[in-house]
């Protein structure tokens, strides 16, 4: 099972080791694209600093952020299990998840980013501000920028198991699985069920669709559970104890959409 999760706008700082080293990535045939992005991310907070926020879409209180990205190359790394912070990886929990259990994070987990394309949690990065959705002056959106080089690199890395799609909207443009990969992927959506007036409502909630996404993922990882198809994942999550309305795809190359249902939110 491969996971592809969203980033955190909030990262960690700080704690000491050695800086970034790009050839220990995984992904390695996303090399080149992630050198372009740095160079030119670096190169665009080392000078005006208002441009910079205004690109990078950053407020007075941000400024802070164009400095962090000027000195990328020499700041602290650590693995991006660490550094990925928020409501989603709060819930999600990395750090303090069952040996076995981390294992499998190691190895399923992957992040995409609007810097180095996607990352396993492993990966050793440093804290910085570039989202999927900043438009570089050079290198242009930073959405369409990642699919040529992802498509080259994430049929191999799905493998032939499950891809459980987690990813919010703009991290999902630089990416789309197609073909065979397509049918084993199924996307998530949470949504908080009510009553009012008698009725049924519905509704997406973003807080709480990203930690109940967190929740998800470590609740699969803690049960050792490995669906390899998007069918086999319905039935573990409702193992699981969770309410889950699964859309098969109408076309052989297309993915599943499942709707978890949430009754409370916290």
């Amino acid at each position: 099972m491969l996971v592809l999760l969203p980033p955190s706008e909030g990262k960690a700082a700080g704690g000491s080791g050695a800086p970034l080293e790009p050839q220990a990535l995984s992904l390695p045939g996303l090399a080149g694209a992630r050198a372009a992005v740095l160079e030119e991310l670096v190169e665009l907070c080392a000078g005006d600093e208002l441009k910079a926020r205004e690109v990078l879409g950053l407020s007075e209180g941000l400024r802070g952020e164009v400095a962090k990205n000027a000195a990328l190359r020499s700041a602290v790394a650590r693995p991006a299990g660490e550094i990925y912070t928020g409501v989603l990886y709060d819930a999600l929990g990395l750090a303090d998840l069952p040996a076995a259990a981390r294992k499998r994070a190691d190895r399923s987990l992957m992040v995409f980013s609007g810097l180095w394309g996607a990352v396993r949690v492993t990966d050793r990065i440093p804290s910085y501000r570039c989202s999927m959705g900043v438009k570089l002056p050079g290198l242009g959106a930073l959405g369409a920028y990642w699919r040529e080089p992802m498509a080259a690199v994430m049929p191999e890395a799905a493998g032939e198991g499950l891809v459980l799609d987690l990813r919010s909207s703009a991290y999902a443009s630089a990416w789309k699985p197609k073909g065979e990969v397509a049918g084993r992927t199924a996307t998530v959506r949470v949504l908080h069920s009510q009553i009012v007036d008698g009725a049924e409502k519905r509704s997406v909630v973003s807080h709480f669709n990203k930690a109940t996404k967190g929740r998800l993922v470590r609740d699969l990882l803690v049960a050792g559970a490995a669906p390899a198809t998007p069918a086999e994942l319905v039935t573990a999550l409702r193992d699981l104890g969770y309410v889950v309305e699964a859309e098969a795809p109408a076309k052989p190359a297309g993915t599943w959409s499942l709707d978890v249902v949430v009754t409370q939110i916290h």
